[in-house]
């Protein structure tokens, strides 16, 4: 039987010392949730949220299969879930992603010369209520706002920028999730308009704003390309780490 933790910190220990943000929101209550297989003592959780999961404390085959309607980013605190993630779905694709160093010190002016260098004929601009509207047709720049339960609540606590040509959005960078002190950020480009130094630009642009409020912006890299893009901004590579990209259909037990 599976549980939602009201009081999400009773898992809290489980987690302990994984320096991951999008945890910190489902154990904070800022979004996402904590599922666990005993109310009173869970000894085993998984953390959701947008479409990741976070596995920790005793493996426990009931929490992995029973995984979050459809496709989903698993991530094994240790090798015991990992052989349990690929027992309950032999056809997930493992994938290495890569942890960025956290508290990083940012050079504010650097990032401000890499805003300005803006082309002609584009334009930046904050995710607002029209902009949030604009980000949900296309797959690109959907993510910039999906993960938030309305648009309501994306107003209220996500923060983003977006760049536009000709009223429409080529890039854009934007909090995949929220936590008390600061976001993780998303970023993504149109397939024509890459190569251009706009996720850069857009980046740069929301790190200041960020930094303005006093939120952290996190980065955690799906690739290579996106490491050396956070260590153009200013961040550090800290390790590689396993997770496991699974489809609806790679249940096959």
């Amino acid at each position: 039987m599976l549980y939602k933790l009201t009081d999400p910190s009773k898992a809290a220990h489980l987690f302990e010392g994984w320096q991951e943000t999008l945890i910190y929101s489902c154990l904070q209550k800022v979004m996402g949730k904590v599922i666990v297989t005993d109310l009173m003592d869970p000894k085993s959780a998984m953390a959701y949220v947008g479409c990741f999961a976070f596995y920790a404390g005793k493996p426990d085959r009931e929490l992995v299969i029973n995984k979050p309607e459809g496709f989903v980013i698993m991530v094994p605190q240790n090798k015991a879930w990992e052989a349990c993630i690929e027992e309950c779905f032999p056809m997930a694709k493992r994938v290495n992603r890569y942890a960025i160093k956290k508290e990083t010190q940012f050079d504010k002016d650097r990032l401000r010369n890499m805003v300005v260098k803006l082309p002609d004929g584009y334009k930046l601009k904050e995710i607002d209520e029209e902009i949030y509207d604009m980000c949900l047709p296309s797959p690109v720049t959907r993510d910039f706002v999906s993960s938030f339960e309305s648009k309501e609540k994306y107003l209220e606590i996500g923060r983003g920028m977006v760049i536009l040509k000709s009223g429409r959005i080529v890039a854009g960078a934007s909090s995949y999730t929220r936590y008390k002190e600061g976001i993780e950020i998303e970023v993504d480009t149109i397939e024509d308009e890459r190569r251009k130094g706009l996720a850069t630009i857009v980046c740069a642009a929301l790190i200041l704003h960020c930094l303005e409020e006093g939120l952290y912006p996190s980065w955690d890299a799906q690739n290579m390309n996106s490491v050396r893009l956070a260590e153009k901004l200013g961040y550090e590579f800290d390790h590689e780490y396993t997770a496991y990209e699974v489809s609806p259909e790679d249940r096959t037990h």
